[in-house]
């Protein structure tokens, strides 16, 4: 769906965009983590044919998005950061006036227009006021804004920004519906534990360049050498604790009752290697798990350690 190589932006001596490449496949649900200045809302109005990139190359859907923004603009729908509405308009004209851009009008727009409201839930907003409307509604609008010409594409820059934890839960809810739906959708905030909670990919960023991309789970297991392995026995620790450390793979043990951690530098199949020792050695393993961090903790050690991860 959407293809980026070598992608450069630079404003002045800044470098927002250095190189950058990412894949987004169709049916996505991709979330963008970054620190503020990393390159997200750049890369985002660049995909949109917002910005011009300083080089390199965008495919969105087959559709050359830096030098066909026509044709572009046709598949995706776009959702700024900050946004601006029409107060004086009524929640359906405003939905109108936008479909009237792409050239649906009459009856057909109002009709569609009120299934996009029933889609983020304003239906019974529609003769409300948008000035009326609270901030958590008129991001919802804007939403529902952004779907009026069926893109194959949305882009969604902090669309909980600004929301109470209820106005962000609802947000959450009509995001997974829409890619339910089967629309590839684009997304950032910081608001990493949502994003984790609902992405099918994530996508880490800073100084214009990707860290690391894939599901939250395939990142963590990348890392998780780093993270502790705890394993609770029931007898015999101190055979346990002996036929631990002739591990090559441990660094560091420490003991706290039956149970213990592990500093181990291995892989999955040498985690298994060692449980199998145990095992076979008459070691009674109640449990034995790599414990696993979260998004927040695997952003903070890839952007502290700047390297890629593949």
């Amino acid at each position: 769906m959407v293809e980026i190589e070598n992608l450069y932006k630079h404003y002045g001596k800044f470098v927002a965009l250095d190189h950058l490449d990412l894949s987004i496949e169709k049916g996505e649900l991709f979330g963008f983590v970054g620190p503020n200045g990393a390159g997200k809302t750049t890369t985002m109005r660049i995909i949109s044919g917002l910005l011009k990139a300083d080089g390199g190359q965008v495919q969105i859907a087959g559709v050359d998005a830096l030098k066909d923004s026509q044709s572009l603009k046709r598949k995706i729908g776009y959702m700024p950061d900050f946004f601006g509405v029409y107060d004086n308009l009524k929640a359906i004209e405003y939905m109108e006036f936008y479909a009237s851009i792409y050239g649906i009008v009459g009856k057909k727009a109002k009709d569609m227009c009120m299934e996009l409201m029933d889609l983020v839930n304003l239906s019974d907003k529609a003769e409300f006021y948008v000035d009326s409307l609270s901030r958590g509604m008129k991001q919802r609008l804007c939403l529902a804004r952004s779907l009026v010409h069926n893109p194959e594409l949305l882009i969604l820059d902090e669309p909980a920004s600004g929301l109470d934890p209820r106005a962000r839960f609802e947000m959450k809810g009509i995001l997974r519906n829409l890619h339910d739906m089967g629309k590839t959708i684009v997304i950032s905030s910081h608001i990493l534990s949502e994003l984790a909670e609902m992405c099918t990919t994530i996508g880490i960023i800073d100084k214009g360049n990707m860290l690391t991309k894939g599901s939250v789970e395939d990142i963590m297991r990348r890392l998780n050498t780093s993270n502790p392995l705890k394993i609770h026995v029931i007898e015999n620790i101190e055979s346990a604790v002996r036929i631990i450390k002739e591990n090559p793979k441990v660094e560091n043990l420490s003991i706290d009752g039956m149970d213990i951690t592990v500093s181990f530098n291995g892989s999955e199949e040498d985690e298994a290697e060692l449980l199998g020792n145990l095992v076979n050695n008459g070691i009674k393993v109640v449990s034995y798990v790599r414990e696993t961090g979260n998004l927040e903790e695997v952003f903070m050690m890839v952007t502290a350690k700047k390297e890629v991860l593949s």
